[in-house]
């Protein structure tokens, strides 16, 4: 199977650099639907989240759009590196 070249992360990013990098991957996605719950869940949460928080937010970011809409509509269950992630994301959509 194909897999995508993960993207180059600079070193030694800023973490406002950082945060606005992952608002707009999160923004810029390949269906509107992950566009508009990952947006809007960048933008409540990216400021609270650890460094640790973002690399794993980050290192989401790089799974597909698919799969990521699935998990976070609890059609498939996700990849165990991301169940946390995933559930906060889930309850931020139901807040909505």
């Amino acid at each position: 199977m194909f897999e995508m070249p993960k993207p180059d992360r600079p070193v030694d990013e800023p973490r406002e650099v950082r945060i606005k990098r992952l608002a707009m991957r999160s923004m810029r996605r390949g269906i509107k639907e992950m566009d508009l719950i990952l947006s809007a869940y960048a933008t409540k949460h990216l400021d609270k989240m650890s460094d640790a928080g973002l690399t794993l937010y980050d290192d989401l970011l790089d799974e597909n759009d698919h799969d990521l809409y699935q998990w976070v509509t609890e059609q498939k269950q996700p990849d165990p590196a991301y169940s946390d992630l995933i559930k906060d994301i889930q309850t931020h959509v139901a807040q909505q």
